[in-house]
């Protein structure tokens, strides 16, 4: 029995994550900017920088998300689904660009001429203020990701993640926990030993933090760009649902693309029963068709061509695994 599909989501409750993060760090940013400011903290300059371009990558998510949801038109007969994923890659590279290369070059200026060191006192009340406000963020993102990952592993559910806001925020919350953990030792490393550069280090480190986050968010931004298929589970049962006809002798492969996070094309080979007329076999499709969408509703687009195959040339059933 097919279950009932469940009622969509308010906009603002589907983005939660995305606004939690986007306030978080907005915030955040200010402070950091003011203590930076004040202190003459590289790290706290390097740390602003970083929650400003987090910031703006929550509002290009944001707008992507708007842009997706255009409808198909002539240009365009799937849909815009997939320019999130184009904007998810921009995300990515300012990340590298902006976040990671700023921080980096900051880091290096005050290695080569170092400030001199000021009452650290409100960096720490800073990094207190950002840890609370990013670990309020981190915790929504987590628990959001982890109600999608059906059982799977964390990093087999994120590698198979086909909406990159999720992913995107549960990356650049845990970096900018990590990063805020590495300026607070830099802070205080730097006051103990009496030794501005430590600073300057720990702002290249936060660098060299963003850069790896970058690199791994590119990775998966270019694979949903060009093009990756759905959930093995989905396909293995798609595969099983349309064997169990009679009248198919056998299915030659089952090929999806995910035109958007929540929208799927699917393309089935099929042989069919030499004795199924013409007519028959037009309904037969349209009743598997029927069947697919109401089982599986992201299954958007669905195309099932009879199509004679050799044995051997048939393409194994996927493993749902």
């Amino acid at each position: 029995m097919t279950e009932p599909v469940a009622a969509r989501p308010s906009p603002i409750r589907a983005n939660l994550v995305l606004f939690a993060a986007l306030f978080a760090n907005l915030g955040i940013a200010v402070a950091k900017f003011v203590a930076a400011a004040i202190t003459g903290s590289s790290s706290m300059l390097t740390e602003g920088v970083h929650s400003l371009v987090d910031s703006g990558n929550q509002i290009l998510l944001l707008y992507g998300q708007h842009r997706a949801k255009r409808p198909a038109d002539a240009l365009h007969p799937f849909g815009y689904g997939r320019e999130l994923y184009f904007w998810a890659f921009v995300v990515a590279i300012l990340i590298f660009a902006v976040g990671a290369g700023v921080s980096v070059y900051e880091g290096w200026l005050h290695l080569r001429d170092p400030e001199p060191l000021r009452d650290p006192t409100l960096n720490y009340v800073v990094l207190a203020i950002a840890a609370l406000l990013e670990g309020t963020s981190w915790v929504i993102a987590v628990r959001e990701f982890d109600a999608k990952r059906q059982g799977a592993s964390w990093w087999r559910a994120l590698r198979r993640s086909k909406d990159p806001a999720g992913f995107i925020v549960l990356f650049e919350d845990s970096a900018a926990l990590l990063g805020l953990a590495v300026a607070g030792v830099g802070v205080f490393a730097s006051h103990a030993l009496g030794d501005p550069r430590i600073d300057g280090l720990a702002s290249i480190v936060i660098g060299l933090i963003l850069g790896v986050v970058a690199l791994l968010l590119a990775r998966e931004a270019k694979g949903l760009l060009i093009g990756e298929s759905a959930d093995p589970v989905l396909i293995a049962d798609i595969w099983d649902r349309v064997a169990a006809r009679p009248q198919i002798t056998a299915v030659n492969h089952v090929r999806t693309i995910h035109t958007a996070p929540d929208a799927v094309f699917v393309a089935v080979s099929a042989d069919f029963d030499d004795a199924l007329t013409l007519g028959a076999a037009e309904t037969l499709i349209e009743t598997i068709e029927t069947e697919l969408k109401a089982a599986h509703p992201q299954l958007t687009s669905i195309y099932i061509r009879p199509e004679k195959q050799a044995e051997a040339v048939r393409q194994p059933r996927p493993s749902a695994t």
